[in-house]
């Protein structure tokens, strides 16, 4: 057996350390091709979500800006809808505009504020989610369609853990 200040001991140190080094590049090169995968992933969705929505009139961002007015019980206000969507209140106020100019939304006083505007969902913007629910799931089936009913579970539960073990951003 080799001493510990051996010249064949330093060189297996030397080795082990070297095989570490690659195995933790090997870790980052997975992690990175992981992560393209799911960019690459998110864009064909999207990519499939437009092409679904563009009969219909509407961008994938004022869909999910109708159904986040839609989730609240009360109209909210556009600063809600900003923080609930992670955006700037610029952007939700450019989707609103859209999706009122198309009468999906209208913008209502708030009966305690004068200076706060609520946003309503109209009825024929009730009218567009029940479509737009029915072409997203057309997308999400053209997406899902090469996995089993087993892999789409297993899928479910890893996306899940993924999105619940997320810290909250602040802007």
């Amino acid at each position: 057996m080799d001493a510990p200040d051996s010249p064949d001991a330093g060189a297996a140190d030397a080795a082990a350390a070297a095989e570490r080094s690659r195995d933790r590049d090997r870790d980052r090169d997975s992690d990175g091709m992981l992560a393209e995968q799911l960019l690459r992933l998110t864009r064909r969705l999207h990519r499939i979500q437009s092409r679904q929505l563009e009969p219909i009139g509407i961008t994938p961002a004022q869909f999910r800006l109708l159904r986040t007015v839609a989730s609240y019980d009360a109209a909210p206000r556009m600063a809600d809808l900003a923080q609930r969507l992670d955006v700037v209140p610029r952007a939700v106020t450019t989707l609103v505009d859209a999706l009122e100019a198309s009468g999906r939304v209208r913008r209502a006083p708030d009966p305690d504020s004068r200076r706060v505007v609520r946003i309503e969902i109209t009825d024929e913007g009730r009218a567009t989610l029940r479509s737009l629910r029915a072409a997203r799931r057309a997308a999400a089936e053209e997406i899902l369609a090469p996995l089993t009913a087993g892999q789409r579970e297993v899928l479910g539960g890893l996306l899940s853990a993924l999105v619940d073990g997320m810290p909250e951003r602040h802007c």
